[in-house]
């Protein structure tokens, strides 16, 4: 079989504080840490899942290699979605890890034919 692998970086999401107050859950200094497809929450505080909600559709992309012009690499800091609350979220890449096709999925690999490229 081919390789079928390939390489995703851990991200890690931390609460940056603003010269605004936070009116959410979060504090200064909370973070999560995104592992493959994974979330993991080390701290035994709570995360809002509004602020979560806003997060989530960016994670996927910060974790694949970019290119040097994409705004998704230059951009990091996303604010709370809460309009009243001065917090932001920081996405760090802090790691780069291999993953392998088939421990993801059971669909194959296109070989180029298919019309899904």
């Amino acid at each position: 079989m081919a390789d079928d692998s390939f390489d995703l970086y851990d991200l890690k999401v931390e609460v940056v504080a603003t010269d605004r107050p936070m009116v959410c859950g979060h504090r200064a200094g909370d973070w999560f840490l995104v592992q493959g497809e994974d979330l993991v929450f080390p701290q035994t505080r709570r995360f809002s899942m509004y602020a979560l909600s806003a997060l989530l559709p960016l994670l996927p992309a910060k974790q694949r290699p970019l290119q040097d012009n994409d705004w998704m690499r230059s951009d990091a800091l996303i604010a709370c979605p809460d309009p009243n609350c001065g917090a932001v979220f920081k996405i760090s890449r802090v790691g780069r890890r291999t993953l392998r096709h088939g421990d993801c999925t059971v669909v194959e690999i296109p070989t180029g034919d298919e019309p899904n490229d």
